[in-house]
């Protein structure tokens, strides 16, 4: 997954709001989102390569996304998979405190990542770029293939964007899903430094991005509501242009705010 937005507490009907494109190389076999059948509290999408995920859900309200950290001079060969950190907190009964402590001792065999993850109203944000790990406050956050909240331009346009779109009355799904949808690349000027040639990182700065070999897989809205009601939704984008949503609503077992 390569960009995630976060309205955290900001929303009176809506205490977490995600939206997130996963961006990865078409010929990726994966499984849509589903709850699995070997974790059947687990709802997520699966690499089904390393078996992994990029973000999920589990009915007790614990939640994990990643994104990757993108810096090709720090590249290490034969890392394992980002995805299982996804995967290994959701199957687990781990609190979130002593998950971080845990990755502190395991981070430096991964490539770069990010991940935000813990119950839905006690959210962390963790990177083993810096090994520290940051409690998230209310607010509305951006992450993509840098820091949380690194003003990459495709980063700033998409804060403000929902930040606009969450100030109409009401939860509108199809304007929240059109945010994501965003093809408009960075001006050369502003585009960051992280390795790529100049062609590539230019078509990696759209919100939606589209190569010939890679590009935006999917789109996941997740809201819970303050009923701790949750609404997942995973738009999945086919070679023919059209799309297919497949919807999941719950409501948590167990969980109060």
């Amino acid at each position: 997954m390569c960009l995630v937005f976060l309205s955290y507490h900001k929303n009176p009907e809506y205490p977490l709001i995600i939206l997130a494109n996963r961006d990865e190389f078409y010929d990726r076999p994966t499984s849509p989102a589903a709850f699995w059948q070997d974790h059947p509290t687990v709802l997520a999408g699966r690499d089904q390569l390393a078996g992994g995920t990029w973000m999920g859900i589990n009915r007790y309200g614990n939640l994990a996304l990643l994104t990757n950290y993108r810096d090709l001079s720090k590249i290490k060969a034969n890392s394992p998979s980002r995805g299982e950190l996804v995967a290994n907190f959701l199957v687990a009964p781990f609190q979130v405190k002593s998950y971080l402590e845990s990755l502190d001792l395991t981070a430096e065999k991964y490539n770069g990542f990010n991940l935000i993850l813990g119950p839905v109203n006690d959210l962390w944000y963790y990177s083993n770029h810096r090994k520290k790990a940051i409690r998230l406050g209310s607010g509305t956050y951006g992450l993509s293939n840098a820091l949380l909240d690194t003003p990459w331009p495709k980063v700033k346009v998409g804060k403000e964007t929902l930040k606009a779109e969450l100030a109409q009355p009401s939860l509108d799904e199809d304007n929240l899903f059109a945010i994501m949808g965003n093809r408009s690349l960075a001006d050369e000027e502003d585009l960051p430094n992280t390795g790529l040639n100049l062609e590539k990182e230019r078509a990696v700065s759209a919100m939606f991005i589209e190569t010939n070999d890679y590009g935006t897989r999917c789109t996941t809205l997740l809201t819970v509501s303050r009923e701790n009601n949750v609404r997942f939704v995973e738009r999945t984008y086919l070679q023919d242009g059209s799309h297919d949503d497949t919807r999941f609503e719950f409501s948590l077992i167990g969980f109060e705010n």
